[in-house]
């Protein structure tokens, strides 16, 4: 019971990584409060958790629905102890091919996102927090084709160190996890591919770790704890590559 007694908020809490964290932190002894766009599946993803998890339906590249999850999380637990920015958006697209739309679907979640839910939730974070970006192994590459997520990825990082160092007086540690190639439902049908290709992908990937895998959600989940709990106290301003060794022998081809 590693996160006993404190209370967490996960954006993007419905589906894949954010919903593995969420069980696990639940499992580890947290109250878990999720968000997402779709109601139906933040109240499948409840159900899911068990009795330590709440959800708020909210858009976090919406400011107003990340101050209205605070407050609701303020009138129902008091304060919070971890803040995980983990609702994200990604595609495959060429340079040259980038809409302004696409750009602003990319940009406003991916980053706004995590700007937006941090500001509202700073009110009424304890002294000793922990908030925990979601990154990516691709800041670290050069990937074709997806320069628009990786941009997004890399703002990201850089509010590791910015806000490490904003923070510090009231000892709110900034920490990021950033994925390897971790296969999930979702980020198949965002990118865009089907079961067989992405079964295909998966494998050949697989062949490229080094840890001869590729990842699961659990492997993010159980980094998640223990930037979260006590035991990781003295780490603070770093990004935690959870990639199975592939950003160290990296070029390969993805």
């Amino acid at each position: 019971m590693r996160l006993e007694g404190k209370t967490a908020l996960i954006t993007g809490g419905g589906t894949g990584i954010g919903l593995e964290i969420a069980k696990t932190y639940a499992r580890e002894g947290a109250f878990v409060y999720i968000t997402g766009r779709r109601e139906n599946r933040l109240q499948e993803a409840v159900e899911a958790i068990g009795n330590n998890a709440a959800y708020v339906q909210a858009d976090v590249s919406v400011k107003e629905d990340m101050i209205r999850t605070a407050e609701k999380i303020r009138a129902e637990r008091g304060s919070v102890d971890i803040v995980i920015c983990n609702a994200g958006v990604g595609n495959y697209v060429s340079l040259t091919d980038v809409t302004e739309k696409e750009f602003d679907r990319v940009m406003h979640t991916n980053v706004l996102g995590s700007y937006f839910t941090v500001q509202a939730c700073l009110p009424i974070m304890n002294e000793g927090s922990a908030i925990i970006l979601n990154t990516s192994v691709t800041a670290s590459l050069g990937l074709k084709d997806f320069s628009l997520y990786i941009a997004a990825k890399s703002a990201e990082k850089s509010f590791i160190h910015t806000w490490t160092n904003e923070l510090r007086d009231r000892r709110i540690r900034v920490n990021a996890i950033a994925p390897g190639i971790i296969p999930t439902e979702a980020a198949g049908k965002e990118l865009g591919r089907s079961e067989e290709e992405e079964i295909e992908r998966r494998a050949y990937r697989a062949t490229l770790i080094p840890a001869g895998r590729v990842g699961h959600v659990s492997d993010i989940a159980n980094a998640a704890v223990y930037l979260g709990s006590d035991e990781s106290s003295y780490v603070n301003g770093i990004e935690l590559l959870v990639d199975g060794g592939l950003a160290a022998i990296y070029p390969v081809k993805l």
